[in-house]
């Protein structure tokens, strides 16, 4: 056996109560051997040896023994059991048994590679670091300094930015962060500058390149005990070797300000005495290297908890289907996007070309009837192109009505199966591209008489004139304004002024007030702007109908069909006005409010008197304090079964915060224990103190896209910020089923007074919901505590995402990773939502999260139903896609209006 001698540091040495104290070793020769990753190290006294026997492998270490040697190289075993020490014999004598005591105080172990990092056993030998496989994995994906959003690029890239912020050749401690790419946390970025510079005992608060460079290596160096280590020494402000209490709630604050935390700021001495607790179970008032590290390694987070959900063949077959396949042509590949393109939006296709071809088909024919008139003669092309456009003109203005009949379109998507072939949930959009035929068919019309049809009349010659007597006069037009100011000329300019201005209105831009402050025209812009010139049309239709008597070239009445196309969708219109004023007269007694974080406006009201609806459906929302015009449509957040009715606002316009403010002016202050501003129940009794809240008038309830969300054996709900309100009423109606006898048949609660049975197709629910704001999981909490407390069964699986927070594996979110992971394993509630739901950082990774449906769930029928921003539509569209042609689970993707 090889003799070696080597020096080992007498580390300090902590002992709990029921654990084996870190090993140390004894003084004296030391000896080594290695086979086979054994590695065998004898400790020589002058009158004993004690030999111990490692079995080091790549990420781990175990004792495998430990013996007393004679000189003649025999032994006495005292065996271990992976790491938990077996007492030695008591045939021992008790010199070896105090030597063998003292090994086990503390033993440092050297790697065979004669590589500079060492690896550390911890003080509870039951609770060993196990750095193989998962607890690793996690650890290794924790604390990076270097992500996919900081420093990504490289050192090139910090190099450069380096030389565009440096000031006399060295770099600002202030521009530290944004150098490194760690730009939004500049306290965070200051404190790893300032644990760096200590490192390396520099005082000064700038650096030179070559420095920034140093610094730089440190920091992307993807080893873990060198990213602990960089990790311990910002915490640890003193360099002592030891975090105290106040070190880590200074971190805990610095983390929480780095992830716009304002709420777990406020509670870092709970959570800091939580860490302690954990960390320090003898009070000693700190914690070491060894301590930070066990926490880390014996984290599992989401990963492993992942990884048993589904079986890891599924998924890599899986895996290999979605994988894009090189090896075919680049028309193979368009034609295959072609195939998806039609398959999904088969529906939108036909009524689109139905659309299109009934307008081309009455342009041409209305085309060709004015080619052989005698008016072409002077006209030419001009009047064809003007009539035909005219034709489209008043199909168009009629068709544009059929989108917002709201009751119209509730009852055939609830009561019929034209659902089936007809994108009702696209009502909204189709109606925007009606309307925008409709400003072709005035351009082309308007334009065409203007500009050519009447100034070739005014110099048409006598001769020319003579078949335009019977239309025109017997006297020729003198002036251009002849025309205009007749009747056909000025209610033809006066509709095409008002609906320039509503078009113009009614463009996002306009309509959500998206002018800057300074803008004089921002106070003429905004959702009041877009209603009130939306409603100028009743002016418009009024004029049409006269514009289209007072033909010029039309002198019979049946050729003026102006009237016969609007006769039915006007009247159609109308009545839905009025059965909406009707069903809209009496005021919902108000039963609770409550002003959420995040400016939300919760409201919760009676049932009307038969008033039915499904979950995923909307309501209109009056509020006379307020506007006495003014109707906004609201996602109820309610489920059928409950009884009552509600509904969340978020702020975002002058009409929700003057609504916010008029409730808020009516609530008491909070007490102990309640979130937001919260009135009595009303249920209880209408008092003086609590009838001044404002009447609120509701007009509903109206369909929305998912409301047929009971046609799906599996559900994956997806909301973003209050775009979840809608989904949270599926939640809260799947658990009312479970609750009923589970997921076998369920009632329809539409209907005309009765009541009709039906299946219940959900099986499964997953919900996604994704929030900027921690303040945000208020606004749901009694449906979170409410799905995790009955839904025994594991039927409904809820997600919680906070987007503000970086994501895992970041650095800057490390600390907060550790406080939910104890947090939660303590008390069963997570640090952010004040649920037992776990609340997971960053975005999730819809891909990931569309495999482990399509895995779980092979042969079924998946709907996914979004609410939120435009911003991810085509991604969760792309997806619904791509796992709709690859796997045998089948997706349809729907997503609201928002």
């Amino acid at each position: 056996m090889a003799g070696t001698e080597a020096a080992t540091d007498l580390g300090s040495s902590r002992r709990s109560q029921d654990d084996t104290a870190t090993l140390i070793p004894h003084s004296g020769n030391l000896e080594e051997s290695s086979r086979r990753g054994v590695k065998t190290t004898r400790f020589k006294d002058d009158d004993e040896v004690v030999e111990i026997t490692l079995d080091v492998q790549r990420d781990s270490v175990a004792i495998e023994d430990v013996r007393a040697v004679d000189d003649g190289g025999s032994g006495h075993s005292g065996g271990f059991d992976g790491l938990s020490l077996v007492s030695p014999s008591s045939s021992r004598s008790g010199k070896l048994a105090s030597k063998l005591r003292q090994v086990t105080n503390g033993l440092k172990l050297k790697n065979s590679s004669n590589k500079a990092q060492q690896t550390q056993l911890g003080k509870n030998m039951r609770k060993r670091l196990d750095r193989s496989k998962s607890g690793a994995a996690v650890a290794l994906k924790g604390l990076q300094f270097v992500t996919a959003k900081v420093g990504h690029d490289g050192w090139a890239a910090v190099e450069k930015r380096f030389n565009q912020l440096q000031v006399d050749g060295v770099l600002l401690r202030s521009r530290f962060g944004k150098c490194i790419g760690m730009e939004g946390s500049d306290e965070f970025a200051v404190q790893v500058f300032d644990s760096l510079a200590r490192k390396r005992g520099i005082v000064k608060q700038v650096l030179t390149k070559d420095e920034l460079k140093d610094f730089w290596e440190q920091l992307s160096d993807q080893g873990f005990d060198n990213r602990l280590r960089t990790f311990f020494d910002m915490v640890d402000k003193n360099a002592d070797g030891r975090i105290t209490a106040e070190e880590v709630k200074e971190i805990i604050t610095l983390s929480a300000s780095a992830n716009k935390l304002s709420k777990l700021k406020e509670r870092a001495d709970e959570y800091t005495a939580l860490i302690m607790e954990e960390l320090d179970p003898t009070n000693l008032g700190y914690i070491e290297l060894e301590d930070l590290e066990a926490l880390l390694l014996q984290s599992p987070s989401q990963a492993a908890a992942r990884s048993t959900t589904h079986s890891s063949k599924l998924s890599k077959a899986l895996s290999m289907k979605l994988a894009t396949n090189k090896d075919t042509s680049q028309f193979y590949h368009y034609w295959q996007e072609f195939l998806y393109f039609l398959e999904e939006n088969w529906k939108r296709i036909w009524v689109m070309t139905l659309w299109l071809s009934i307008c081309i088909a009455l342009f041409i024919w209305k085309f060709i009837q004015y080619r052989n008139r005698a008016v072409f003669d002077i006209m030419g092309y001009c009047v064809t192109t003007a009539k035909g456009a005219a034709e489209t003109l008043k199909f168009n203005m009629a068709l544009v009505l059929f989108p917002v009949c709201r009751n119209t379109i509730t009852w055939i998507r609830s009561k019929t199966k034209i659902g089936a072939v007809v994108p009702f949930n696209d009502n909204i959009n189709f109606h925007k591209v009606i309307a925008a035929g409709v400003a072709v068919g005035v351009a082309l019309h308007a334009g065409a008489h203007l500009t050519c049809d009447f100034p070739r009349l005014l110099h048409a010659s006598d001769a020319a004139y003579e078949p335009m007597k019977p239309f025109f006069g017997d006297k020729r037009p003198p002036n251009y304004w002849w025309f205009v100011k007749g009747t056909e000329g000025w209610t033809g300019v006066v509709m095409v002024v008002l609906m320039t201005v509503a078009f113009v209105l009614a463009q996002p831009w306009f309509r959500r007030n998206r002018l800057k402050d300074s803008n004089p025209l921002k106070k003429m812009t905004g959702f009041n702007a877009f209603w009130f010139t939306h409603h100028l049309f009743v002016i418009v239709y009024a004029l049409l109908v006269v514009h289209g008597i007072c033909l010029y070239l039309s002198r019979k009445w049946y050729k003026k069909t102006t009237w016969m196309y609007l006769a039915v969708p006007v009247l159609l219109y109308v009545s839905e006005r009025i059965l909406r004023l009707f069903r809209s007269h009496d005021a919902v007694r108000i039963q609770k409010v409550a002003v959420y974080p995040g400016n939300v406006l919760a409201l919760y009201m009676s049932k009307p008197p038969g008033f039915r609806y499904r979950s995923g459906q909307y309501i209109f929302i009056n509020c006379r304090a307020v506007s006495p015009y003014e109707w906004h449509p609201f996602s109820i957040t309610s489920a059928p079964g409950d009884d009552y009715l509600s509904v969340h606002i978020r702020t975002r316009g002058d009409w929700t915060s003057r609504l916010r403010t008029v409730f808020s002016e009516a609530c008491r202050p909070p007490t102990d224990g309640e979130s937001g501003l919260l009135r009595a129940d009303l249920s209880k009794g209408i008092s003086e103190s609590n009838a001044r809240f404002p009447k609120l008038l509701i007009d509903g309830p109206y369909g929305a896209p998912a409301q047929d969300y009971r046609e799906y054996d599996v559900l994956l709900l997806i909301g973003l910020g209050i775009g979840a309100t809608p989904l949270i009423s599926i939640v809260k109606d799947v658990l009312n089923h479970i609750q009923q006898g589970g997921s076998v048949a369920g009632t329809e609660p539409e209907g005309s007074g009765r009541t009709k049975k039906r299946p219940f197709m959900t099986k499964r629910a997953y919900f996604y919901w994704v929030t900027r704001e921690e303040g945000s999981f208020e606004w749901f909490r009694g449906v979170m505590n409410e799905v995790a407390e009955k839904d025994k069964d594991g039927v409904i699986e809820l997600h919680n995402h906070c987007s503000s927070v970086y994501e895992e594996g970041d650095a800057r979110s490390a600390l907060i990773v550790m406080l939910q992971e104890l947090q939660h394993a303590k008390k069963g509630v997570d640090i952010l939502s004040g649920t037992s739901v776990k609340t997971h950082f960053a975005r999730p990774n819809w891909r990931s999260v569309f495999k482990h449906v399509a895995v779980n769930h092979e042969n079924q029928h998946v709907g996914v139903f979004y609410c939120g921003e435009p911003v991810l539509v085509p991604q969760l569209r792309q997806l619904s896609a791509d796992f709709t042609h690859k796997t045998n689970t089948k997706f349809e993707f729907h997503k609201e209006n928002f």
